[in-house]
């Protein structure tokens, strides 16, 4: 079984548009995509989890 897509954080900033601080601060609230720290203390995010968090902003967004 092949693993999932991983991002690393700069990408995934880079994919919504938002800067480090403001993700931070969404990630505070529990705003943010799910993160996966590595060993290394290095973040990543499973392609999956990115897509999954889109889908929530468009139904957040969505209107009736």
């Amino acid at each position: 079984m092949a693993r999932p897509k991983m991002l690393k954080l700069p990408e995934v900033l880079e994919e919504i548009e938002m800067s480090r601080a403001a993700f931070y601060r969404m990630r505070a609230r529990g705003k943010a995509p799910k993160l996966i720290k590595l060993p290394n203390g290095q973040l990543r995010c499973r392609r999956s989890d990115l897509d999954a968090w889109w889908e929530r902003c468009e139904q957040h967004t969505a209107r009736p």
